[in-house]
């Protein structure tokens, strides 16, 4: 099988969000994305400072696969990479391509100098934790992840 992993594009961005939105379905809280393609667009290639980077990976012209990450800050550790998303179309998993993306990603935080790549995982995906963790990650225990959005946002 012939997987392609490259940097994404601005024309990209429809798959992509294809992909977010099959992924929020599997996290079962599809009501959660706001985002359209075209913010991804804007936000990724029209502004002077892109929010974020992509990596796709593609089989026979179709993405099948892709990482989104961003720069952060660590107090701690200074540089740091955040990997937002991992996501591997349902009918692909199991072949090869998570491994490909997530090791494309940890390459461009070595190169950007980074001092940690973070990223976060759900709790019931067993397969997601055993992936990382035969990576060498560790899941950091008494940690939760805090939102502030929506009207709770706006209403502030």
């Amino acid at each position: 099988m012939k997987i392609k992993i490259r940097e994404a594009v601005k024309k990209d961005m429809l798959q992509v969000h294809n992909l977010i939105v099959e992924l929020a379905v599997f996290e079962k809280e599809p009501e959660e994305v706001d985002i359209n393609y075209n913010d991804l667009e804007t936000m990724g290639f029209e502004n002077k400072t892109p929010f974020f980077k992509c990596f796709v990976a593609e089989f026979e012209n179709k993405i099948v696969g892709a990482a989104i990450i961003y720069n952060r800050f660590s107090t701690w550790k200074g540089k740091t990479l955040h990997l937002e998303d991992l996501i591997v179309t349902k009918k692909m998993r199991g072949k090869g391509i998570g491994s490909k993306l997530f090791d494309k990603v940890i390459l461009y935080g070595k190169k950007l100098g980074a001092k940690r790549i973070s990223w976060n995982v759900i709790d019931w995906n067993k397969n997601a934790i055993d992936f990382y963790e035969n990576r060498g990650a560790k899941i950091v225990d008494g940690w939760s992840i805090v939102h502030l959005s929506g009207d709770n946002l706006k209403n502030y």
